[in-house]
């Protein structure tokens, strides 16, 4: 025995709802996921580049003459345009994480989180403008 149901008695499915991802990325988060976001990214960063710093100052006791090539290889105007991303990301790692123990450990941090991302993010710009062109001119020599 077969029975058709009527548009009446079946249950109507709601049209999908569109996602709107509210910035353009994945999570909703404002100032302290943004803040969370660039101190992980800042500290694997550094992470690797210690690595490599340790494993390249350790080739001296290998080899010197190779030890040599690679800090040839470091003095090119190409790594000194790369330092300015490595003081970038030590100089943010080390404002925000300052902003994180204010958070954790000040009474009111809790509440002024946001405007205190806003002061490290205006620290680390005034840190990078002094910086930048004074690195350069010793890159380049100007």
């Amino acid at each position: 025995m077969t029975t058709t149901a009527t548009p009446a008695s079946s249950p109507v499915a709601p049209a999908p709802r569109r996602s709107v991802i509210p910035g353009g990325t994945l999570y909703r988060g404002k100032e302290g996921m943004w803040s969370w976001v660039l101190h992980r990214i800042t500290g694997v960063g550094l992470y690797f580049f210690l690595l490599v710093h340790i494993l390249d100052t350790a080739l001296i006791r290998v080899s010197p003459e190779a030890y040599n090539i690679v800090i040839g290889a470091y003095q090119t105007p190409i790594m000194g345009v790369a330092e300015i991303g490595l003081v970038a990301a030590v100089v943010f790692h080390a404002f925000n994480g300052l902003r994180i123990i204010l958070v954790d450990f000040w009474n009111i941090g809790t509440r002024i989180h946001k405007s205190m991302f806003y002061v490290v993010l205006g620290l680390w710009l005034a840190t990078m403008i002094a910086f930048t062109p004074r690195h350069l001119m010793n890159v380049f020599g100007w």
